[in-house]
């Protein structure tokens, strides 16, 4: 009498009330998608995690993975724009913009971007200033303080030089920061025979790589956790920074990351 009222064949409805009843077809995949999502802290999005899924033997497209993303409710963590800036006039050296946008290297250490960044922890703040080679966006060295002085810049080039080889001299380009005109700085690039350049002013774009590894940076580590202490959030730089390099996928990079990238490159 109901399915006469409704309008409803009782074929359709029975079809219907059986499928309810059976097992999803996408039970496994779900459970994949959401293993994958969990193992990478919950910082990929659809097309990073259909990469590692099709590495591991699954035949899934995109969309497919996106839908299931979304029903499942695995949003990944959206950027936002970070407020520290060093630009405070010209107090020292300005270099020419060497780099002029050429983000791409042929191989390893031939091109280092840097930059600060700013996190509030408490009633404090912590900065960071990493040196990211543009080869396989890895960071080869990096330093924190609680001061944005010349002293954290120039930590964080002086353990990255230490990196290198005989015969590499990487140029070393940075935004207009008062660290990267001071002198000290300047002597540091000469005595290791590398080439500095700079951003022009009020130019972001011009170090874009850095700009982006912050953003994934505060988005996947910093923004959605709490931090209650300076060492809780540089013990967790410490974590991230070593997953990023080692763990984290790129797409730009073949779904590889940074260590697997350079590890795939000829050695001559």
């Amino acid at each position: 009498m109901l399915l006469a009222v409704a309008g409803v064949a009782r074929s359709t409805f029975f079809y219907h009330q059986a499928r309810m009843d059976a097992e999803d077809p996408q039970a496994d995949l779900k459970e994949a998608v959401t293993e994958v999502f969990e193992q990478a802290h919950r910082r990929y999005g659809h097309r990073r995690v259909h990469t590692i899924l099709v590495r591991r033997g699954w035949r899934v497209a995109k969309k497919t993975v996106l839908k299931l993303m979304r029903a499942l409710g695995l949003v990944c963590k959206v950027r936002r724009r970070r407020p520290y800036v060093s630009w405070k006039g010209e107090v020292g050296t300005i270099a020419a913009n060497v780099l002029n946008r050429e983000f791409a290297a042929t191989a390893p250490n031939t091109k280092w971007v840097t930059d600060v960044t700013e996190f509030r922890v408490g009633t404090g703040k912590i900065y960071l200033s990493p040196v990211i080679d543009l080869f396989d966006r890895s960071v080869v060295a990096y330093s924190w303080s609680t001061s944005p002085n010349t002293e954290l810049t120039n930590s964080s080039l002086r353990k990255a030089i230490a990196t290198l080889e005989p015969g590499q001299t990487p140029l070393v380009h940075s935004d207009q920061g008062f660290q990267y005109q001071h002198a000290s700085w300047r002597r540091l690039l000469t005595n290791a025979g590398l080439t500095q350049s700079m951003s022009r002013k009020a130019t972001c774009l011009d170090n874009a790589l850095a700009e982006n590894f912050f953003g994934h940076l505060k988005e996947e580590l910093f923004h959605h956790n709490q931090f209650d202490t300076a060492k809780d959030l540089t013990t967790a730089l410490d974590d991230y920074l070593d997953w990023y390099n080692t763990t984290r996928i790129s797409t730009t990079m073949k779904g590889l990351s940074p260590a697997e990238y350079r590890a795939q490159t000829p050695t001559n």
